[in-house]
C-alpha cells in the first residue's frame, strides 16, 4: 500500500511539474541559411515567421509544430541578392510567398535531443524532412535549437540557368532558434 501511495504522490508531482510551452516570442527566435556560392559559405536569414508551438517535456511525443516563414523576408546581406532570390528562378514570392513546415511526430533522443518528422513545403513542392533539435529550459522559457540540410533541387530553388551546382550548391542548411514560454 505504502508503494501505491508513493507512486500517487511521485505521478502527481510530476505532474503538477509538467510546463507546455507554447507562446513563441519572435523577438528572441531565428531562422538562418548557409549555402556555398563559388566554395564560399554564404549566411543568410529569414526576418519574418511564425509558429504555432505545443511542447510538454514530459510528452514529447504529443508535441506539435507548424512554422511559416514569410520568403520575401529574405536577407542576404545585399538588398539586389535579396530582390533576386525573392524572383522567379529561386523563391518566387508572388507565387509562393511562404515556406511551411508541419510536424508528424517527435522522438525523445534523451539529453534533450529530440527528431521531428513532417513535411516541408516550398515553391509548390513537399518532402518529407526530418529535423534534428535541442529543448533548453530557461526559466519560464524554452529555447529549441537545430539545424537540417535541404537540397534546393528538390523544391526547384534556382530554376534555369540556375538549376546547375557549378555556382550555388545544392545543399543549404538550415538553423533556427525557437525561443517559447508557457502559458
Amino acid at each position: 500500500m505504502k508503494r501505491i501511495l508513493l507512486s500517487l504522490a511521485l505521478a502527481s508531482a510530476v505532474s503538477a511539474q509538467a510546463v507546455e510551452y507554447n507562446q513563441v516570442q519572435p523577438d528572441k527566435s531565428a531562422v538562418n541559411f548557409v549555402y556555398k556560392q563559388m566554395g564560399v559559405a554564404v549566411d543568410g536569414k529569414f526576418k519574418k515567421f511564425s509558429s504555432q508551438l505545443s511542447f510538454d517535456p514530459a510528452k514529447p511525443t504529443a508535441a506539435k509544430t507548424v512554422f511559416e516563414v514569410e520568403l520575401a523576408s529574405v536577407d542576404t546581406g545585399a538588398p539586389e541578392g535579396d530582390d533576386e532570390v525573392a524572383g522567379k528562378p529561386w523563391f518566387n514570392t508572388k507565387a509562393f510567398p511562404t515556406a511551411r513546415f508541419v510536424s508528424s511526430s517527435v522522438k525523445a533522443l534523451g539529453g534533450n535531443r529530440y527528431e521531428v518528422a513532417g513535411q516541408l513545403s516550398i515553391k509548390g513542392k513537399t518532402q518529407a524532412v526530418v529535423v534534428p533539435a535541442t529543448f533548453t529550459p530557461q526559466g519560464n522559457s524554452a529555447v529549441f535549437d537545430g539545424a537540417f540540410t535541404i537540397r534546393r533541387a528538390d523544391f526547384s530553388i534556382g530554376e534555369g540557368a540556375w538549376a546547375k551546382f557549378d555556382i550555388v550548391a545544392n545543399d543549404v542548411q538550415i538553423k533556427f532558434r525557437i525561443t517559447a514560454s508557457a502559458k
